[in-house]
């Protein structure tokens, strides 16, 4: 989603028209809110925030699910090794 010039607002702008601009964030508007013409924070519904979440939550499991059929991969093309032994390498290495 793009942002128009309408929705980059200073903070002080924000302060006071607080009201107006959670209604049109609560009707789908994002703002982005400024602070020293630098962005600050935004505002966005919280039903969208939650949605956002569930994104991540996704996009994290399908990583995990992506790096589990890559190790069954290495596993049936026996680019295996005992995990006490690696680990005992990476000690020894760190040690060094």
């Amino acid at each position: 989603m793009g942002f128009a010039a309408s929705d980059i607002i200073p903070l002080s702008h924000a302060r006071a028209n607080f009201s107006e601009l959670a209604e049109e964030v609560k009707a789908g508007a994002e703002k982005i809110i400024t602070k020293n013409g630098e962005s600050y924070v935004a505002m966005i519904d919280a039903q969208r925030l939650d949605y956002y979440h569930q994104l991540e939550h996704e996009r994290i499991h399908l990583l995990l699910i992506e790096e589990a059929g890559k190790g069954l991969e290495d596993v049936a093309a026996g680019r295996v090794q005992d995990a006490r032994a690696a680990l005992q390498k990476i000690k020894r290495r760190r040690a060094a």
